[in-house]
């Protein structure tokens, strides 16, 4: 069995972040949720929101 190619980094915005953070500290949906939504993790989503 052949090894896995690792997924490749992504990067985003500064307005794609701003946006995220808004969504996550606005409380409608959870971190997790909201992660999912955006093909993302819930731990990469809160350290984004503790940075800001």
């Amino acid at each position: 069995m052949g090894k896995k190619k690792p997924r490749p980094r992504r990067s985003f915005t500064p307005e794609f972040k701003a946006e995220i953070v808004k969504l996550c500290r606005r409380g409608d949906r959870s971190v997790g949720q909201i992660a999912k939504d955006f093909d993302s993790h819930a731990l990469l989503l809160r350290r984004l929101t503790d940075e800001r």
